[in-house]
């Protein structure tokens, strides 16, 4: 095989390959002895059709198989060769071909251009720690024994009100008939808190253990005899227990329940959760400060493929009209998270930064555990969508990156309270409502419904492992 690179204009290149007719027809050959032995033709016992016969019969289709794994391997081994990485899919121009025939055919790419990553061990951002005081973690736990009373018997007499806890026997009947689901015994109510049926609650306030009230309630959506749902029905309760709400002890003993191993220990666990709440949000800050600093890296050429292609996904959904009028500020927008992903891709191929199966289904298992009840859902979907899985792929590649990025970059160690960090992530909120608001706003609207999508594919460029597949901005390791 010989290559050669010609028509150089800047990221654009046009590369010549040639392969000799005697190679060809050694490929050929290997394809007819490949053949041989499964082919089954009258008078001729497996394996021994001569391939003249072969020729004859299958000569088209075992050429084209044949010119198509020649062009695919070529082209590929062409492009390593000269170390140049497609930006999109290369096209190609066949100049001869065919069988006893030398073939000859032109590779026109466009490469991805040079990225310099050594600047990153500069950047500079923010890393938090939240010092959490322990009138905070007091706060906390209080209103966690808010959560969790006590009840004790009322007094004879005692006239049930919000927050007492009542017992009661019922029958149910619509249009004074029992219905199937209408009996229950020992139900129990926190009033105050409408967990029974809407407005239930508030007909049992005032009652007294031993009464009989009925009440009128209207049966829900989820009631399990279809035909019954959204019917009135009536409740003929009996009131067997009233009890009311004693505040919790917060002890020792106390916090055992959530297991602590006493309450200093409690407080501790109460400080470090408040702390990893905020602890996710701060390092979402500092990853957008990361991004914003690579965004002013400088990259000479973008390839206007991938403009195209990324101004394409801005705009779904708008108007002809609307597309064309917003291109320009798109431009700008597509500009840089394209050098985002270009940069983060480099970084992460120089590193070998490689997304493993195990983590990509740890990654699929935490999606499901984001939608309790619908696990199956998302199981399916995720199963019969590649392009998702590979997105999936994709996010968790890039937090691979921004992770190292993170090791070997420089951070500025802060220690905020809880009151300066809910500040910080205030303004970085308005400031991001800002920069999407700034006179653009119809335009910028649209790139804000977009934002979940994009992210996902804002760090896709690609390593080449076949010019014939198209590449995308980063490859999902």
């Amino acid at each position: 095989m010989k290559v050669t690179v010609e028509n150089k204009k800047g990221l654009n290149k046009n590369l010549k390959v040639f392969i000799d007719k005697k190679t060809m027809s050694t490929h050929m050959d290997q394809k007819y002895e490949e053949i041989k032995g499964t082919v089954n033709l009258k008078g001729f016992r497996p394996g021994k059709v001569p391939k003249e016969i072969l020729k004859r019969q299958f000569g088209k289709a075992v050429f084209g198989e044949v010119l198509d794994k020649v062009i695919k391997d070529s082209s590929t081994k062409a492009l390593q060769e000269n170390n140049i990485k497609p930006a999109g899919q290369p096209k190609l121009d066949l100049k001869t071909y065919g069988e006893d025939k030398d073939l000859e055919y032109i590779i026109s790419v466009t490469e991805l251009p040079k990225v310099e990553v050594k600047p990153i061990e500069n950047i500079k951002f923010d890393e938090y720690l939240v010092k959490i005081d322990e009138a905070e973690a007091n706060k906390r736990i209080k209103e966690i024994a808010k959560n969790q009373p006590n009840f004790k018997e009322a007094p004879k007499d005692t006239i049930a009100k919000e927050g007492d806890l009542v017992a009661f026997d019922y029958n149910a009947t619509i249009d004074d008939k029992p219905f199937k689901g209408g009996e229950g015994k020992n139900t129990q109510l926190t009033l105050g808190k409408d967990l029974f049926l809407k407005g239930f609650d508030k007909q049992l306030m005032g009652v007294k253990v031993g009464d009989e009230k009925t009440i009128e309630a209207t049966l829900p959506e989820n009631f399990p005899e279809k035909e019954l749902i959204n019917k009135k029905a009536k409740f003929k309760c009996k009131i067997t227990i009233l009890k009311n709400p004693e505040p919790v002890k917060i002890d020792d003993e106390f916090a055992k329940n959530f297991g602590a191993k006493d309450l200093k220990d409690l407080k501790s666990l109460i400080s470090k959760q408040i702390n990893d709440e905020y602890k996710n949000s701060l390092e979402r800050f500092s990853k957008n400060q990361i991004l914003k600093e690579i965004e002013k890296f400088n990259i000479k050429d973008i390839p206007e493929n991938l403009i195209d292609e990324e101004i394409k996904i801005l705009s779904q959904g708008m108007s002809e009209e609307d597309a064309k009028k917003s291109r320009k500020n798109f431009e700008e927008i597509a500009k840089k998270r394209i050098k985002v992903g270009l940069v983060l891709n480099e970084f992460g191929e120089q590193n070998q930064i490689k997304v493993t199966e195990q983590e990509l289904q740890a990654e699929v298992q935490k999606q499901i555990r984001m939608m309790p009840g619908q696990e199956k859902m998302v199981m399916d979907f995720y199963q019969k969508n590649p392009s998702a899985l590979s997105s999936l792929r994709g996010t968790v590649y890039e937090e691979k990156i921004l992770k190292l990025i993170k090791e070997k970059a420089k951070p500025n160690k802060k220690e905020v309270s809880k009151e300066e960090a809910e500040k910080i992530l205030k303004q970085s909120q308005m400031q991001e409502y800002s920069h999407s608001n700034d006179g653009k706003e119809k335009t910028e609207k649209k790139v804000e419904a977009k934002k979940t999508s994009m992210n996902k594919t804002k760090t896709k460029t690609s390593k080449t492992k076949s010019p014939v597949k198209k590449t995308k901005k980063v490859s999902k390791k």
